[in-house]
């Protein structure tokens, strides 16, 4: 679970200016979060299909975020998969 605390630390990390909290860059970093944790609940709920596939959801909504970005500026599509090291 986000809690308050990690998407105020997560928001400020990756926001573009003060009062910014829904730039594409916040949108992926909080979706990335999320992924990660869900991630490691599966490794303990293996059966747990009903939030796979909201898992599944999540990664396609980053993955069109992601594209946005890259269409748009291809170096600040660079700058946030190297922050959020989602690329190898």
């Amino acid at each position: 679970m986000l809690t308050k605390e990690k998407k105020q630390k997560v928001v400020t990390e990756f926001r573009t200016s003060e009062k910014d909290t829904g730039s594409p860059e916040v949108q992926i970093a909080i979706l990335t979060t999320r992924i990660n944790e869900l991630t490691d609940h599966f490794k303990s709920h293996p059966k747990d299909h009903a939030s796979r596939r909201g898992l599944l959801k999540m990664v396609g909504n980053r993955s069109s975020l992601l594209k946005y970005i890259g269409r748009k500026d291809i170096k600040r599509y660079k700058e946030v998969i190297g922050r959020l090291g989602l690329r190898k």
